[in-house]
């Protein structure tokens, strides 16, 4: 078990060393000037040649990317070149905000969809069975920006009883206002169920017809009973995998819902950097994605093989 957990560790370094390297060089060739976007178009060309000597843009790529490396293993992810402040304290706020959303969604997702699955391969073939097909296929077809639109619509304008903005005070703790967080909850949710569904349920329908299962079924137990003790276990197992995939999924696909919501999250900033091209964040803001997104793999590997000892060989 520790030497698995030792070799999960080392795949999990090695992709962050190659996200790290493949999103400095792609950033690095976007065209355009860094020199202009902190000094304006105006600038000289004598005050340009200062400040690319100021910023190390004049040194070789590799070495760049390498003083850069160092400085982010050390907890230093530069400073904002918009805003000119550093940016782990621009990102502890706004990554708190992101998590919050994230892990709010997946305790809302996860429950309503493991029992959606187990209803749907208990009945399978049935009406109801359809009905959560549909309902599934339904919402995966929607982008996340129309269930946001359309939620605002219902709830924040037709019957106003939410705000149809999550717009934040700088510092403030959106737990401290849930009202702000119902709808991007709501939405990141729906966006998660379809995955979490049907997976759950083909898992389900694979347990039901294991040996151990059917003795179960033939003893006379009742077919919930039998679902929820004997199936569930090894019925949810693709599932958690699923969910170790999804908190980094979730939290990279927070831009569109956060830009939607006027929520101050990590998504809206890295959008913000895009737009203003400011370097630093944008590599800053991609490595968390990319971080939480092989951690939350971990993790569900992890949880996996607690859950199936025959994993662990």
């Amino acid at each position: 078990m520790t030497e698995l957990i030792l070799r999960r560790l080392g795949l999990l370094a090695l992709i962050l060393l190659f996200v790290s390297f493949m999103t400095f060089m792609i950033v690095n060739v976007l065209p355009g000037d860094v020199t202009a976007v902190v000094l304006g178009d105006t600038a000289s060309p004598e005050q340009a040649q200062i400040l690319r000597e100021r910023l190390g843009l004049n040194a070789p790529v590799i070495l760049r990317y390498l003083y850069w490396l160092a400085a982010m293993l050390h907890g230093d992810f530069g400073v904002s070149l918009v805003y000119n402040q550093p940016i782990s304290t621009m990102l502890a706020g706004r990554l708190f905000n992101s998590m919050v959303l994230a892990l709010l969604a997946l305790a809302v997702a996860i429950p309503v969809a493991i029992g959606l699955g187990v209803i749907a391969a208990m009945y399978r073939g049935a009406a109801v069975d359809r009905l959560i097909s549909a309902m599934t296929a339904f919402t995966f077809a929607l982008p996340e920006f129309v269930k946001g639109l359309a939620l605002v619509l219902i709830f924040g304008i037709w019957l106003q009883w939410l705000p149809g903005s999550s717009l934040l005070a700088p510092g403030e703790n959106p737990l401290f206002t849930p009202s702000v967080l119902i709808l991007p909850v709501a939405v990141v949710a729906i966006s998660m169920l379809p995955y979490f569904v049907q997976i759950t349920r083909a898992g389900m329908i694979e347990a039901f017809a294991s040996d151990y299962v059917r003795t179960a079924i033939l003893k006379g137990m009742p077919s919930h009973v039998v679902a929820l003790r004997h199936a569930l276990r090894n019925g949810i197992l693709p599932a958690v995998a699923v969910i170790g995939m999804t908190l980094g999924n979730a939290l990279g696909g927070l831009v569109i819902v956060e830009t939607v919501f006027s929520y101050s999250g990590i998504g809206q900033l890295m959008v913000s950097a895009i737009n203003s091209r400011d370097i630093p964040i944008i590599q800053s803001t991609v490595m968390i994605i990319a971080a939480t997104y092989a951690i939350g793999n971990l993790l569900a590997d992890l949880v996996s093989i607690a859950l199936n000892p025959r994993l662990r060989g």
